[in-house]
């Protein structure tokens, strides 16, 4: 490997000039983009192109770009710049030296000149330029030329053949003469067809001469129109990749902050997003545009009617009953009872070969698929299930709400907030153990009980039961349904969240959306949401329809956007919710509705007037060093703290998720596997005792598997679907410290 920097020897001919296939090689500074600047990328020449790459390691598999020296302009500016010129399009390039950018000019116009004199060596004297679209009558009648031709040869052979046949008859009879007279007649006859075989001979010599010309002729031609048609769809392709890239960037930077221009710690990290992303997998938009355009009311009838509310967009904050009050949480804060932990051991750097483990499960389950603790991240599926409560904030605001369709917005908010900590987090959380437990007791701060049990391990399905003082009780069976597909995981949640507001007996029931983790072999991983979420008040038949935009390249929608509507049991809308969630939601006020145009097939959108946007969510910054505290909010760092107390089945009480969090991969991943080793034959155990129950049973009744302890199967009266619902009895045994029922897991 070469120094940064410099250029490695080039290889000569033999007659000591650098030859046509000559290679150079070496670091140069590549202009990407306004955002970014300069970027080192490894440059090589070879037979009068010149390609760049990220890393001298990308040679074998990627390369990023490629100049064809033949038609470019090469151009030496001040300061050891050089601007290459081809196709239309400038390349901006930069040494470290003089002396290098020296020899990179040297080398570079040494290649220019020897590949233009390979394309006139190739060339015929009245086609020196390039053919950028052949005429297409000439291109049909050299295509017939050539045919005929062929058709001459063809008939050529066949007289070749009969003739020679012929002249072989003759020469035989020539050998068995025996009479003298009959000697000239046959020598004769021979002369004759020799003559006819020289001539039909030359005949195919001057056809297969013809064709040959023409075939070179037209041959030069297209492979010059094709090389150029290549050069010039590289160089759109490219241009069109790097166009949409910064306004894609641009635009989530100026949404971010109309009002100011980014610091310069901005500019480089949109740069790192924008700046020549090749791995990044996109995808377009799966579905057709909302179907209603928001027009925000002017001062004056936003006044008229509303009274004096602050504009969010102006970065003013409202003040009622909506607006997030930064506050709250500095309050909570100082009644805090006792100080909770505020970071965890860093995260290890270690590398392995994820292909090598998945390779043989495409398709399958990941719940199904071993996998060691280098692509888990130190909590398990119920704590992550338990994390949705980071902004239960927004359900203790609901339940002062006096309106139904504002309490409404609320819970979508809430919905949307518990995918804000996911963004950053593409690692896989353990899978709970049957029978694991955990508790979260916030009744001190947060003024909250939680509890989850893991109710079933194929497929794996979490029960889930949380009780506030503050007048709201939430609870939810979620049933894990994943497929590694081979470049993207698809993690779909199965399952209803059921939330009851204590003083209005208002009962909201949603789903979740998809999560697709990408790029799992090579590139960066990323993850996003995607789907829809319909969110229903069983008591006053409200709705709210959320939509997850999925991410797509060439969309000109923020990243990351949700939007929504909700309606009234008529079905007339009242508030648009807007926003992304990995970020922030508001509600704006609908005060007029209209049937608009511009709607795909023929379909009118409908154009709704709206008060100016109230702010429901804002997602809490991250705490410091989170990158290598595997990204994790300020809940998720206290979530595996040890407790005292608690059941002997508890996440936190699991030896290889302590382990992992404590940066003992290797011991975790051998506790990991006797655990999971241990379960596999707990479950033929009750399968065994279970088939032997039947075979004793004539009856034949229903043998029951696994019981959850917490846990009991009902059948919801508002939805009428069967679910698992708290059986109660978890707290009073922890009072008394009474864990006599718990099974021994760990």
């Amino acid at each position: 490997m070469s120094e940064p920097g410099k250029c490695l020897p080039s290889p000569t001919s033999s007659g000591g000039q650098p030859a046509a296939s000559d290679t150079y090689k070496g670091w140069l500074y590549k202009w990407t983009n306004y955002l970014k600047g300069y970027q080192r990328r490894w440059f090589v020449l070879s037979n009068g192109l010149l390609s760049y790459y990220r890393t001298q390691a990308e040679m074998a598999h990627t390369c990023r770009g490629t100049i064809s020296l033949t038609t470019a302009h090469i151009e030496v500016g001040d300061a050891c710049h050089l601007v290459l010129t081809s196709g239309g399009r400038s390349y901006h390039l930069k040494a470290t030296s003089d002396g290098e950018s020296q020899r990179w000019v040297s080398a570079l116009q040494q290649a220019k000149a020897n590949a233009s004199h390979m394309m006139h060596q190739s060339d015929d004297s009245g086609d020196e330029a390039p053919v950028p679209q052949p005429d297409r009558a000439l291109t049909q009648g050299a295509l017939k030329t050539l045919a005929s031709k062929l058709d001459d040869l063809s008939t050529c052979n066949e007289l070749i053949g009969k003739h020679g046949a012929a002249l072989q008859r003759s020469l035989s009879e020539l050998e068995d003469l025996r009479a003298a007279t009959d000697g000239t007649d046959k020598l004769k006859t021979v002369n004759e067809r020799a003559t006819l075989f020289r001539i039909t001979s030359n005949a195919m010599i001057n056809a297969c001469r013809d064709f040959l010309d023409v075939a070179e002729t037209h041959s030069r031609r297209w492979q010059r129109a094709l090389q150029y048609e290549k050069e010039q769809r590289h160089h759109l392709e490219e241009t069109i990749e790097q166009l949409a890239k910064q306004h894609n960037s641009l635009e989530r930077a100026w949404r971010e902050d109309p009002s100011t221009h980014p610091d310069e710690g901005e500019r480089t990290q949109e740069g790192d997003a924008s700046d020549e992303n090749e791995d990044t997998e996109f995808f377009d938009a799966m579905e057709d545009s909302p179907a209603f355009i928001t027009v925000t009311a002017s001062d004056h009838t936003q006044h008229r009617r509303s009274g004096s509310n602050q504009s969010i967009m102006s970065g003013g904050l409202p003040n009622n009953e909506w607006s997030h009050n930064e506050n709250d949480s500095g309050s909570n804060n100082v009644q805090l009872r006792r100080v909770r932990r505020s970071r965890i051991p860093n995260k290890p750097n270690y590398s392995l070969n994820l292909w090598s483990i998945m390779k043989n499960c495409i398709g399958k389950e990941l719940s199904k698929i071993p996998m060691p603790v280098n692509f888990n991240e130190p909590l398990s599926m119920l704590q992550r299930l338990t994390e949705d409560l980071e902004y239960s904030d927004l359900l203790d605001r609901a339940a002062r709400c006096e309106s139904a369709l504002e309490q409404m917005c609320l819970v979508a908010a809430f919905s949307v907030s518990s995918y804000s900590t996911t963004i950053h987090r593409t690692a896989k959380p353990f899978n709970p153990l049957l029978g694991e437990t955990y508790e979260l007791d916030r009744l001190d701060d947060f003024g909250y009980r939680s509890i989850c049990e893991q109710v079933s391990h194929h497929p794996p399905a979490a029960a889930h039961h949380v009780t506030s003082q503050r007048g709201w009780t939430l609870w939810q069976e979620i049933t894990i349904d994943s497929k590694f597909r081979g470049k993207y995981i698809s993690v779909m949640p199965l399952g209803c969240i059921h939330l009851q507001f204590h003083s209005s007996g208002n009962h909201y029931v949603w789903g979740k959306v998809t999560s697709t983790v990408h790029n799992i072999i090579v590139g960066k991983l990323w993850i996003d949401q995607s789907g829809d979420i319909e969110i229903v008040n069983h008591r006053t038949k409200d709705t709210c329809h959320l939509k997850f935009v999925p991410y797509s390249y060439f969309s000109r929608d923020l990243s990351r956007k949700v939007t929504g509507v909700v309606a009234d049991s008529e079905g007339t809308a009242h508030h648009i919710l807007s926003g992304t969630w990995d970020d922030k939601m508001e509600s704006a006020k609908i005060v007029e509705s209209s049937r608009g145009c511009g709607g795909s097939e023929g379909k009118q959108k409908t154009v709704y007037q709206t008060l100016q946007p109230k702010l429901l969510w804002k997602k809490y910054p991250l705490p410091e060093n989170a990158e290598n505290m595997h990204f994790f909010s300020s809940l998720a760092l206290t979530l595996n703290e040890p407790e005292e107390g608690v059941a002997p089945t508890d996440s936190r009480l699991r030896p290889d998720q302590r382990l992992m969090e404590s940066g003992l991969w290797d011991e975790a991943n051998a506790h990991k596997q006797r655990l999971e080793e241990r379960q596999r034959l707990e479950r033929r155990k009750r399968e065994a005792q279970a088939t032997q129950v039947l075979e004793e049973d004539s009856l034949g009744q229903d043998i029951e598997g696994f019981q959850p302890l917490w846990f009991e199967r009902r059948t919801d009266d508002s939805t009428g679907e069967s679910t698992y619902v708290y059986r109660g009895g978890y707290w009073e045994a922890k009072d008394r410290q009474d864990w006599s029922q718990c099974p021994e897991i760990f």
